[in-house]
């Protein structure tokens, strides 16, 4: 192997997605990753009647194409898991919108004028 490759396969060797909160809580990077994450929600009162949906915590390392760190990120996901259809939830809609949508999209709208 190169010493340019080598590098390269060595960074992904010495950092690892941890899985574990107690040990991710130890670690200053991730400390700041799950602050900015909080901070980014926005928090609301759960309507009467209703139960709230468990959560966790999910990390990631984001490299960039030499191999360097780009950035830690943690994201907060919800449990959904943990509920039935019908009893705690009637319908589901996640708004996704990629690139790829919109240039159909624009695609479609220009040759329909």
């Amino acid at each position: 192997m190169s010493p340019k490759y080598r590098s390269y396969v060595s960074v992904f060797s010495v950092l690892k997605e941890l899985h574990n909160f107690k040990k991710t809580v130890k670690d200053d990077r991730w400390i700041t990753t799950m602050k900015q994450e909080v901070q980014a929600l926005e928090v609301v009162d759960l309507l009467p009647g209703k139960t709230s949906i468990g959560s966790k915590l999910v990390y990631k390392i984001k490299f960039q194409a030499n191999g360097e760190v780009e950035r830690f990120k943690a994201r907060l996901v919800a449990k959904g898991y943990n509920k039935q259809k019908g009893l705690d939830y009637h319908e589901t809609f996640s708004l996704v919108a990629k690139m790829v949508t919109f240039r159909f999209v624009i695609a479609l709208a220009a040759s329909k004028d």
